[in-house]
């Protein structure tokens, strides 16, 4: 096994679904084969950006040929979630050394491979930049208490340069994987992510409600609930307030693809005045922070009580 970098553009032609499959041709399959079983981390443009960022990391649990579509494959991945913030490739002098060189050129071969194996020295360093930022409004119940491995930031698991004879790879690479697997710890991040991209405010009602400690009101929502496949991609979720939150979980409420809220014919009564005005989600300007249609879709297949 090997941890590798996934290059993803999300208006490319390939049939990619951001933390759940990766669509690719045969050229890089020695490559995406390597990594099954291990862990990926997201590379490409954001949209309005001129750069190339990561911007999260997933499990690959499979890689299937493409029926419809001669020599390409999918990689069938788990376990997303995005980073804090994305990060430039450069940040740092550069995170993967066959890409980035010292004087800070870029090797013009290796920025063109759209999958990349990499180190686990190399993974550990993008993992603990992405993932290490404070949440601004944590829950009282993420307060530290000085033993849980949920409450310490990913950066003080880095190897210190004194210290280089006390580690292996594997000394800190399993903490790390640890932490990013841990369900508080994704939930924390999860929630985190969406309250920031949703600046603290309910899709569905609009409120964004504040509470006496600073605290917003508005919780995050998994719209493919986690106990049924789904991942912590800011693209599965949307930020709800809690009475919402419990209608939407249970199928009395739902979204269209155009992001129209959707009212179960199985609603007691109808509950528009606790809706927004014009029926329509706020859901953030970039399209990849919206919700995708395909998780969308399987909430009004799955859970959503026509």
């Amino acid at each position: 096994m090997a941890k590798a970098i996934f290059y993803h553009k999300d208006d490319s032609t390939y049939k990619d679904i951001r933390g759940r499959q990766y669509h690719f041709p045969k050229m890089y399959l020695s490559r995406v084969q390597q990594a099954l079983g291990d862990w990926i981390v997201y590379y490409g443009p954001l949209p309005g950006s001129f750069g190339r960022y990561y911007s999260g990391l997933a499990r690959v649990t499979a890689v299937e040929p493409d029926g419809d579509l001669p020599e390409h494959y999918y990689a069938r991945l788990a376990d997303y979630i995005d980073f804090d913030s994305p990060l430039d490739y450069r940040l740092n002098g550069g995170f993967e050394r066959q890409l980035v060189a010292p004087d800070g050129s870029v090797n013009p071969g290796r920025s063109v491979q759209a999958v990349r194996v990499i180190s686990e020295q190399e993974f550990v360093a993008l993992v603990q930049a992405g993932l290490s930022e404070p949440d601004e409004w944590p829950q009282r119940t993420d307060q530290p208490d000085g033993n849980s491995l949920l409450h310490h930031p990913l950066a003080i698991l880095a190897v210190e340069e004194n210290a280089q004879a006390d580690y292996s790879v594997d000394g800190f690479i399993r903490p790390i994987i640890a932490q990013t697997i841990n369900r508080p710890f994704r939930d924390a991040k999860f929630r985190q992510h969406i309250r920031r991209v949703y600046d603290r405010t309910c899709a569905f009602t609009g409120l964004r409600l504040i509470n006496g400690g600073g605290r917003p009101e508005v919780e995050a929502a998994h719209i493919v609930p986690v106990e049924r496949g789904g991942n912590d991609s800011v693209q599965n979720g949307i930020a709800l307030s809690g009475t919402v939150h419990w209608m939407f979980d249970r199928g009395l409420l739902s979204l269209a693809d155009d992001f129209s809220i959707l009212q179960s014919r199985q609603l007691n009564e109808d509950v528009s005045h606790l809706l927004v005005r014009d029926g329509r989600a706020r859901v953030p300007s970039p399209a990849h922070l919206r919700p995708h249609p395909h998780y969308l879709a399987w909430h009004r297949d799955n859970i959503f009580r026509h």
